[in-house]
């Protein structure tokens, strides 16, 4: 049974996994840092030591490269008082001019609350595997992949993200200052907590409305006064659950969408968060996939929350011609994912009933 103590510290825990993979792929050594408590070590390998010379390493190993996405998930997390041991998949992409990468491998990190903060204290990278293929990335605001009508990015003050970031929790704190503080810390961390665990629903339930192409439940997880940024469509939430759905629907084969690494960040009735992506569709007869980020800022009105604005920013992308196959070594697995409410979903959550 999972305690209150134990689901506060999840939340704490899954924050600074994901705070480290933010870190590394911005380029950002002060974001890094703030992964590990003071003292923390790492064994990654090619280094083994202090944490705060890897973050220099990284920190300054990632500043020139191309947009990598460290892309954190799987997470199992066991919590004894102040101490925590967890286990997380990682898939990596990295690539230069010549090769796209996918790294696959593991986490076995060890973590601390100190201070009310929980953090990384020793982590070490098991690698299970990879993927090396020509560079097939696309990138500039000419391009008319459907993969680059969205911000690109970057590195450091380069990366849009911060802008957003910093843009929601300026909105926030101006608009949360009269609000009355938690009364315990340990009621502070439950209200985040749980928070987040809803704000997780919202997301999820995004992957599935664009991919079912379900207008009502896109238009369900969005504020009356929404803005959201896809690139493929800009404008309310209401606009956009109907125009997606109708493009989806219409130009895509399929669509696929993968949400991983979540960070959230609460404050009161408002947060801010930015969650790791991996779309996957057939179009036009090519197989597109793209890697990037939600950067997000929600609120919570009447008890529910909900997605006051949402950008999506493109790190990475591959484009080939279509190798979707249904028969063949395919043939036997004869339940496929559709469009609508035939797709078999709809059926296995009404099974529970209201």
């Amino acid at each position: 049974m999972v305690t209150p103590h134990q689901f506060a510290a999840r939340h704490g825990i899954l924050n600074a996994l994901a705070l480290h993979s933010r870190g590394v792929d911005r380029g950002d050594a002060t974001l890094l840092a703030a992964a590990y408590h003071p003292g923390a070590t790492v064994d990654y390998g090619f280094f083994s030591g202090p944490a705060e010379t890897l973050v220099a390493i990284l920190g300054d190993a990632q500043k020139a490269a191309p947009p990598t996405t460290h892309r954190t998930c799987n997470m199992w997390i066991k919590v004894n008082g102040d101490r925590a041991v967890s286990e997380s998949y990682v898939i990596a992409h990295v690539e230069d001019v010549e090769t796209q990468r996918m790294v696959l491998g593991r986490y076995l990190d060890s973590h601390a609350c100190i201070d009310g903060q929980w953090r990384i204290t020793h982590r070490q990278y098991v690698i299970e595997g990879n993927t090396n293929r020509p560079n097939t990335a696309q990138r500039g605001d000419g391009d008319p992949d459907l993969a680059h009508y969205v911000a690109q990015g970057g590195k450091q003050a380069a990366d849009p993200g911060r802008a957003l970031l910093s843009l929601y929790a300026a909105e926030i704190a101006a608009s949360s200052k009269d609000a009355p503080a938690m009364t315990t810390p340990s009621d502070s961390a439950l209200h985040h907590a749980l928070a987040r665990a809803e704000i997780h629903d919202l997301c999820m339930a995004y992957a599935r409305g664009v991919d079912r192409a379900d207008k009502a439940l896109l238009a369900s997880i969005f504020s009356e006064d929404s803005v959201v940024i896809s690139g493929v469509i800009n404008g309310s939430g209401a606009q956009f659950a109907d125009q997606i759905c109708n493009f989806v629907s219409t130009r895509l084969d399929l669509c696929f969408h993968s949400v991983a690494n979540e960070w959230v960040q609460v404050v009161g009735d408002n947060a801010v968060g930015e969650h790791y992506a991996i779309a996957h569709m057939v179009m036009d007869g090519q197989d597109v996939t793209t890697g990037g980020r939600y950067l997000d800022r929600y609120v919570r009105r009447d008890g529910k929350w909900l997605i006051r604005n949402r950008t999506f920013v493109t790190d990475w992308n591959t484009s080939h011609k279509s190798s979707l196959q249904r028969g063949g070594f395919y043939e036997a697995l004869g339940t496929w994912g559709c469009f609508g409410p035939a797709d078999p979903v709809y059926k296995h959550w009404a099974s529970l009933g209201e």
